[in-house]
């Protein structure tokens, strides 16, 4: 098999999924965030709406990461082509009632159903786990199920 073609198959091999499990509470989401057997972090987010815009969380499912800037985020991630839902992103908030349109957060600890504390941390350790595979032109996967 020619070198380019087997370099490729190498490198699809090892695009980063991560795995989201969360526990559904009437207040807010709480999640645990692995990359395999490692947790990273636990999550926050609105609780389970049917999917309505800005006052629910997404639907359970498989979804590419990509990286992203804005003025009001700086850099954080993009969690793409949500049905239904434009620009759902992981960015830091410790409460997704009062900070959250249907955003997930990354924090250190659970204080409450959807509520946490120390996001910008938690992110900042997250991006350093996942930038270093994009800037590779690897991709990374987010899979959110339910426990």
């Amino acid at each position: 098999m020619p070198w380019h073609l087997l370099k490729w198959m190498v490198i699809k091999l090892w695009d980063m999924e991560l795995q989201l499990v969360r526990t559904y509470h009437p207040l807010g989401t709480n999640g645990s965030l692995f990359n395999g057997e490692q947790f990273i972090c636990s999550t926050i987010e609105l609780p389970w709406k049917g999917n309505k815009s800005r006052v629910s969380c997404i639907p359970e499912g498989r979804y590419e990461l990509v990286k992203r800037y804005s003025a009001r985020f700086k850099w954080h991630l993009w969690v793409k082509e949500t049905p239904g839902r434009f620009f759902i992103l992981i960015h830091p908030f410790n409460d997704a009632v009062k900070e959250s349109k249907g955003c997930i957060a990354c924090v250190t600890k659970h204080t409450g159903p959807g509520k946490g504390s120390q996001a910008t941390a938690s992110c900042e350790k997250l991006k350093a786990l996942v930038y270093p595979v994009l800037e590779r032109n690897e991709k990374v996967f987010i899979t959110i199920k339910s426990v």
